[in-house]
């Protein structure tokens, strides 16, 4: 994909994009051009900030986090905590993003918010060494495990091609809403790892999907009916190579963006397209997203969402 090809396909109309390599870590610096304020985004676009500073201008853009969570409500907010990693390996959605996350649901009025993941690695040191369990608690959080069969219950899914039913943690099921966060990564099988990905993090039974077509699987399991509220993509760091654990520092770009949108398809699109800027990755070869389209659980058509790009 060309440089023409992804402002058209992101709706950056207007935008600058130059990446510059700088040892194992790539530095973006994005100028965007003033276009006319559009009311009720279906996509906000963030560059430039710190993960905090970013969420706070995104979710004000989305029309605040009350929008979507109300006084009473009992939140879930599920990051990528899936591997034994820090935070600058960019294995898992980056700290400071959920905590402020966390902090914008209490302040608009949440009785409770659960953090959670079915993890890769030992859950105890995927929560730790993410940071997230710590960032988590201090902004008042509660941090539950999901590594025991009897945290999930069975569900179906009737729009489902493949996955018909599957086993899906409580934290989700019992929250009033759910907040679904995962960072920006490549992934050897699934070829991206972005929102419908996440969903893996979600259900017991993961050997199922890698067994029975992989993308397809994915795609099906994000009809569950209880969709997320909110799918926030942690791009500040991204993992281009080695996914979804990485290896090393040299498989990290520091390229400092954030995309928000309740269409699970569309920001994955987005944020695929942002991707493809360090690393080829056409979009038909992240087949999920077209099968998720198909499936009508969003759309690949960016042109005609109202989208609002920001430069911090």
């Amino acid at each position: 994909m060309d440089r023409r090809d992804f402002l058209k396909a992101l709706a950056l109309a207007g935008a600058a994009l130059t990446i510059k390599q700088s040892g194992a870590m790539t530095m973006m610096s994005q100028n965007f051009s003033g276009v006319a304020p559009v009311e009720n985004y279906d996509l906000v676009a963030v560059m430039g900030g710190d993960p905090v500073a970013m969420f706070r201008k995104g979710i004000t853009e989305m029309g605040g986090m009350s929008k979507f969570v109300k006084k009473g409500f009992k939140v879930c907010v599920k990051p990528n905590i899936g591997w034994d990693k820090v935070p600058e390996l960019a294995g898992n959605t980056n700290p400071d993003l959920i905590a402020e996350i966390v902090r914008q649901c209490i302040k608009a009025g949440a009785k409770e918010v659960v953090v959670f993941d079915h993890t890769c690695d030992d859950w105890r040191k995927c929560y730790a060494n993410s940071g997230i369990e710590k960032a988590a608690k201090a902004a008042g959080a509660k941090i539950v495990p999901a590594h025991e069969e009897s945290y999930y219950r069975e569900v179906s899914l009737p729009r489902g091609k493949v996955l018909k039913s599957t086993k899906v943690h409580t934290a989700i099921l019992d929250s009033d809403v759910w907040i679904n966060v995962p960072v920006l990564k490549n992934h050897g099988g699934a070829k991206m790892s972005i929102s419908m990905k996440n969903h893996m993090g979600i259900v017991w039974d993961r050997g199922f999907f890698h067994k029975n077509d992989l993308q397809q699987c994915i795609a099906d399991v994000c009809t569950l009916k209880k969709a997320a509220v909110l799918n926030v993509v942690d791009s500040y760091r991204l993992m281009k190579d080695n996914g979804p654990r990485g290896k090393s520092e040299a498989d990290v770009v520091l390229a400092k963006a954030l995309f928000i949108s309740q269409d699970i398809v569309a920001v994955d699109t987005a944020a695929t397209n942002f991707f493809n800027q360090v690393r080829e990755m056409p979009l038909p070869s992240v087949k999920h997203l077209s099968l998720g389209e198909s499936l009508k659980i969003g759309t690949m058509n960016l042109d005609k969402l109202k989208i609002k790009r920001v430069k911090i």
